[in-house]
């Protein structure tokens, strides 16, 4: 004999009610089904109360609607020669529950015992119907109601159990009645016939009681999710389900939070070791999960279960010590006002005791406690208690944790690592869990950062929001899209991007774009709102997350004091924030080490070569720098290389915005002022606390050009200035020289402009769009440390981002 449960999603309609059938049909064993009401009757079936015992006839209303849902459901089941009993049955039932309603708008009041004779009628009437509905495909049925066999006691709202009467009553009525037996869950009565619910989860608990008078061979759950799962999957993308589980494990995630299984369902088939099966009415094919006596092999732990709205109530004292009965006089106090406490923590030193509970009851709980210690805090001896509000309790619970170290180390070093605050711990000396309790704002963060340490420890997840998806932003999707597979397996790295936004539209996905097929925000999207980003971002509150952005809005460098703050890293070739003002640039960087997240910027000067890395390390490892030269823009390089070739300077600059290696308006480039940027840049990571106003700038955009309204009229008056430049060049030739835009850096002071070098300089035998970057340091005095490499284009700039990525990926693995 096996029994199988079905709750209220399962048969919320008639299509899940055809699935249910179905599942049903293709049992070979001997069995019997409980159901619990349809979806939402219940919910629905309380309204009504409270409205009626508000005086609001408008429960009539809905009664109504529940009446038409229940007959639509047979009358779409039922062959219509079958239905005349069913109907007749639903008929008469409403027509109790409108006297019933009736009743309690009268007297304008629901005790509990008339509340639980309201709910009755949900699981009455869904399993009379589905039972009918099973009969009418042929199936030997008999309708059960629990009444006649659960007996509890007079506790309405939440009756216990009597389980010798109740399982003598079940095993004397299966062997009296053939045939499958169709049970209504959730209720019960006493031994005078009065009606009564069975708590939480009640169906379950009813399931769960057939299945240890039965001696069942297995009890099946049949639910809308796939199982027990690792974590949450509202919060948690990547939660997967647990195949096998003891009852122990069960009962400790379900503590904590974890809705599919409650401890009263497991306590009857425990006492027997029934097996519980938790399946997918929706994926009947999928395994589920299996709880029993026997935990399994593989991870440490078997899951991370989670409790908001919580409040921490902090019970100190500097005399606390010599305060005789302080644990039994709280918990004393607490269990007979009714308040149930979830964790205790207490120090050796006896000094001070942190015990949680939910927040709505922190309030009350502190009144109590400081009115049993009143003379103790009147005395000096106590502090008042002090609560701690909007706090979470995050608990790894797994039998493998017992003798086996490291799992509160991987556990604190988890949070640690992204910056999760632990206020208190506990851990029983049985090791079956360990429990901290931390600020509710971080929950979803500790719950991603503890699944990823503990079930993709092989992996690390970087959680991406992307500003600036043009020419850099689109190479850098790309980039990561070819690459994601082999990152996975080299890198043991996973990237999703969550969030993109331009300068005009944003958009986000909780689960991570498809990098293959995903566009750039549009028309359609949300509008972009800086705040509203930062926010959304915030919202999802991913561990390991990462702002990219590629752009050279000083609008978005302006947020990187918000994202560092919030504990996210940044990553970026946008030159603006960190060639601000010298305080600005400080600030940041204090405040990323501060956060202890990552501030990459590698791409700031020369795209992707590895220019920012090799100073830093110079710099860490008690270098000093001398002097640095550096032609910083592969643009301007490029345009000058090009000259050599006798063509007009415009034209030149043209090519070189048609490549994408000029800013979309070339007087950027022609101006000095990126470059400038970047040799401050260089400066400030040298160690020198250099201002803007300390760089002296020679700028190529010729004086007529730069207020010219638009860059096509810059382009028309510059060609007025090809000759000037041909002759520029024409002395450089006449010399032996070559033309480069440089910078240079030495004593505290910078310039940025034209110099004409000869042949025996670094800079004479550059090409193209190539930087070149020497660094005469104390170790690499004689002879210039030299970096070269290409400096300017999407796809450059893209892949050092993409680099700095990786980078930030692996930190601290």
């Amino acid at each position: 004999m096996k029994i199988l449960k079905f709750g209220g999603s399962s048969i919320s309609n008639l299509e899940n009610i055809q699935k249910v059938f179905s599942i049903i049909g293709k049992e070979q064993e001997e069995m019997s089904i409980v159901f619990s009401a349809f979806g939402g009757v219940t919910e629905e079936l309380l309204k009504c109360a409270d409205l009626a015992q508000s005086s609001d006839e408008s429960y009539q209303v809905k009664l109504d609607s529940l009446e038409k849902r229940h007959l639509d459901i047979v009358k779409n089941l039922i062959p219509v020669q079958q239905q005349s009993s069913t109907l007749t049955y639903v008929k008469v039932r409403f027509n109790e529950l409108s006297d019933l309603y009736h009743g309690i708008f009268l007297v304008k009041e629901c005790t509990p015992r008339t509340l639980d004779y309201v709910l009755s009628f949900g699981e009455r009437l869904s399993t009379y119907i589905l039972s009918s509905g099973l009969r009418a495909l042929g199936m030997e049925t008999v309708y059960v109601d629990a009444r006649d066999l659960l007996k509890t006691n007079d506790r309405f709202g939440n009756a216990k159990v009597d389980f010798p009467s109740t399982n003598a009553l079940i095993l004397g009525f299966y062997q009296q009645n053939p045939g499958i037996k169709v049970v209504t869950g959730f209720i019960g009565s006493t031994h005078k016939g009065e009606t009564t619910t069975v708590g939480r989860s009640g169906s379950d608990y009813t399931a769960a009681i057939f299945s240890s008078a039965l001696d069942a061979s297995i009890l099946e759950i049949w639910t809308d999710v796939q199982g027990v799962m690792t974590a949450d999957p509202k919060l948690v993308y990547a939660a997967i389900t647990i195949p096998l589980l003891s009852y122990n494990e069960a009962l400790e995630l379900s503590h904590f939070g974890a809705k599919v299984i409650f401890p009263a369902t497991m306590q009857p088939v425990m006492k027997k070791g029934i097996p519980i099966a938790i399946k997918n009415t929706f994926h009947p094919e999928k395994a589920g999960s299996m709880i029993s006596k026997v935990t399994g092999t593989g991870k440490m732990i078997k899951g991370i279960s989670s409790m908001a709205d919580i409040s921490l109530l902090n019970i100190q004292g500097s005399s606390l010590t010599e305060v005789s009965g302080v644990g039994k006089r709280v918990f004393g106090t607490l269990a007979e006002a009714d308040i149930n406490v979830i964790l205790i923590s207490q120090a050796s030193s006896e000094f001070s005791m942190c015990i949680a509970i939910q927040s709505k009851e922190a309030g009350r709980a502190k009144e109590i406690i400081d009115n049993e210690f009143h003379y103790e805090i009147k005395g000096g001896e106590m502090d008042p208690v002090l609560i701690a509000p909007n706090m979470a309790i995050v608990a790894v619970v797994g039998e493998q944790m017992q003798r086996n170290p490291g799992a509160s180390g991987m556990m604190f070093q988890a949070l640690g690592r992204n910056n999760v605050n632990v206020t208190a711990i506990a851990q029983g000396s049985s090791e079956l869990n360990i429990s901290a309790v931390i600020s509710q704002a971080d929950l979803q963060k500790a719950l991603n950062a503890l699944h990823e340490a503990f079930f993709l420890s092989d992996y690390k997840v970087l959680h991406v929001f992307l500003i600036g998806v043009g020419l850099i932003g689109k190479a850098l999707i790309k980039m990561v899209a070819n690459q994601l597979e082999k990152l996975r397996e080299d890198n043991l790295l996973d990237i999703q991007i969550h969030g993109m936004a331009n300068s005009r539209y944003m958009k986000f996905h909780e689960d991570g774009f498809d990098l293959n097929t995903v566009g750039a925000p549009s028309e359609g999207d949300e509008q972009m709102n800086m705040d509203k980003f930062l926010q959304t971002m915030k919202g999802m509150n991913f561990s390991n997350s990462v702002v990219v952005d590629c752009t050279a809005s000083q609008e978005v460098a302006d947020i990187y004091q918000q994202v560092l703050d919030a504990k996210i890293g940044i990553v970026t070739p946008n030159k603006k924030a960190n060639s601000g003002p010298l305080e600005k640039y400080q600030e940041l960087k204090k405040l990323a080490g501060k956060r202890g997240v990552r501030f990459f910027y590698e791409t700031n000067v020369a795209a992707g070569l590895p220019v920012i890395n090799t100073l830093q390390d110079l710099i860490v490892s008690g270098d000093q720098v001398f002097r640095i030269e550096a032609v910083l823009s592969g643009s301007m390089n490029f345009i000058f290389s090009e000259l050599e070739k006798g063509i007009p300077f415009s034209e030149v600059v043209a090519m070189a915005k048609e490549k994408g290696y000029t800013e979309p308006d070339p007087r950027d480039d022609l101006s000095g002022m990126d470059v400038a940027r970047k040799i401050l840049i260089l400066g400030r990571e040298a160690g020198q606390s250099l201002h803007f106003e300390d760089i002296s700038i020679e700028s190529m955009v010729p004086a007529d050009c730069v207020d010219a309204a638009s860059v096509d009229e810059f382009f028309d008056k510059l060609v007025g200035h090809d000759s000037h430049f041909s002759q520029l060049l024409s002395q450089a030739n006449a010399q032996d020289k070559k033309l480069r835009f440089m910078a240079s850096l030495e004593n505290g002071k910078a310039k940025v402009g034209l110099n004409a070098v000869d042949k025996d300089h670094p800079f004479y035998n550059l090409k193209g769009s190539d930087n070149m970057i020497l660094f005469t340091t104390e170790r690499y005095h004689d002879f210039p440390m030299i970096i070269r490499g290409p400096g300017a284009g999407a796809d450059v700039t893209a892949a050092g981002v993409f680099a700095d990525i990786i980078r930030l990926g692996n930190y601290s693995r």
